[in-house]
């Protein structure tokens, strides 16, 4: 049997959200609470532990709607504002704890933390409640309570990108935000997955993100057992893409749960 295993989209949304400021477009005007899309991140719990993947600049709002009181490590993907500027709100998480907040990321990411937050990597960072971040370079797999994580590196615009394979109890999760190509290793480290997360901006081709066909195209080479879509711009319409797609690729939304090990959503 698996433990508690849940996986909670917190957003799915690209770096503008949706609606889009000053768009008046179908997707940005529909009523369908599934077209409505903060930025991406998502929680990850097994068993006691509890991760959050990247701290996007909706976090607070994403606690508040999902009641998020605390977590036990971050994971970063890459250091994109949209994905690392909620950094602040993690102070909610340690006004009753004492201990460090473990951050996870690439050494380029740390420092770009430590550039911008300056003040909270400071040894001089004594005040009671605030985040007090505990920076760990991801250099290879690592674990995390009962969680195994395996970074892969992806390609994506200038800025160094990892992907993560979750490997909790029996059950495999590969998560890919942004990514416009997949390596031949990562592709390898993806295969036959449970459940893949991937990056799925729009229709029309982009320099620095996956369009539909070239998700689809790697979910293809993969083969999960079930495939679900983010990062998705108001160029797409959650029914219209849902009513597209194969039986085993879903369009995530936010406030999605899946539960691996009894279902798989």
């Amino acid at each position: 049997m698996t433990s508690h295993l849940r996986f909670l989209f917190l957003g799915t949304g690209t770096s503008t959200g949706v609606p889009q400021i000053g768009c008046t477009c179908a997707v940005c005007s529909s009523l369908n609470p599934r077209n409505k899309r903060l930025r991406s991140s998502v929680v990850l719990e097994y068993g006691s532990t509890r991760l959050l993947i990247d701290s996007s600049p909706d976090l607070r709002q994403q606690a508040l709607r999902e009641h998020l009181n605390h977590i036990d490590a971050v994971i970063y993907t890459h250091s994109h504002l949209d994905h690392v500027a909620g950094f602040d709100d993690m102070r909610a998480f340690g006004w009753n704890s004492e201990k460090r907040l473990p951050l996870y990321a690439s050494p380029e990411t740390l420092k770009v933390l430590r550039r911008m937050y300056p003040w909270a990597f400071s040894s001089e960072n004594t005040y009671k409640g605030y985040i007090r971040p505990e920076g760990h370079e991801i250099d290879g797999p690592f674990t995390i309570g009962g969680i195994c994580i395996t970074p892969f590196p992806v390609e994506h615009a200038a800025v160094e990108t990892n992907g993560y394979v979750f490997q909790c109890g029996n059950v495999r999760i590969g998560y890919s935000s942004d990514v416009k190509t997949v390596p031949p290793s990562s592709m390898e480290l993806l295969r036959d997955l449970d459940i893949l997360v991937l990056d799925c901006l729009r229709k029309e081709k982009h320099p620095t993100h996956m369009s539909v066909d070239e998700t689809l195209s790697v979910m293809k080479q993969v083969h999960p057992r079930h495939g679900y879509l983010t990062h998705m711009s108001h160029r797409l319409d959650y029914d219209e893409l849902a009513s597209s797609l194969p039986d085993d690729i879903t369009p995530a939304y936010d406030g999605l749960e899946l539960f691996p090990g009894s279902d798989l959503g």
